[in-house]
């Protein structure tokens, strides 16, 4: 893959984000409509700049220090991305209109369990691990791939604790003993 082919990958994936914010806009204006009540207002201005500097940062890695497309390591990240684009479409169509990129709860309504989250509570954010680590790797930008996946695990220790809060007993009932991130682990105490 040249590094040309990773730009317009990159700008795609770009073009993909901006099309999710306009559904999560959307969905966002649906569940205030209905009473909902949006928490982490802070971490979602961090969370934004983070998502754009990592694009960025892929971008200038891979073109300011010329890094070389890795072969067959390269191919298995981007098979990775694709998996981990499945996992994330899987989670928004099981949420349809209570998905949204903010917290934004609406207390009459039931959390989700079906689809992915039959298996983790968090499986739009197992997807955002997964590229954060491996959209870098795709062309060799370790160092974006390393210095993002520890910034996006701080953001998420906050925005997590900052939804499940949020989100209240329900579900935690809901979601007793479901693990986080990895399906089959036992989840930690709460």
């Amino acid at each position: 893959m040249t590094a040309r082919a990773y730009l317009a990958f990159l700008v795609l994936l770009s073009m993909e984000r901006l099309v999710e914010l306009w559904i999560s806009k959307r969905n966002a204006r649906a569940s205030l409509a209905r009473g909902g009540v949006e928490v982490g207002r802070a971490h979602y201005r961090v969370m934004t700049a983070l998502h754009t500097a990592f694009l960025l940062s892929c971008a200038v890695e891979v073109v300011g220090l010329g890094r070389p497309f890795p072969g067959a390591p390269g191919w298995a990240a981007l098979g990775g991305v694709l998996a981990a684009q499945a996992l994330r479409y899987w989670a928004i169509a099981t949420l349809g209109g209570q998905w949204n990129t903010r917290v934004i709860v609406v207390p009459s309504e039931a959390p989700v369990v079906g689809g992915p989250y039959r298996w983790v509570r968090h499986p739009n954010y197992v997807s955002v691990i997964v590229e954060i680590a491996l959209v870098p790797l795709v062309h060799g930008a370790w160092m974006t791939a390393l210095a993002f996946s520890i910034a996006n695990a701080a953001l998420l220790t906050v925005r997590i604790r900052a939804e499940e809060r949020a989100l209240g007993g329900p579900y935690a009932v809901a979601f007793a003993g479901r693990p986080r991130f990895i399906p089959g682990r036992r989840a930690a105490g709460r």
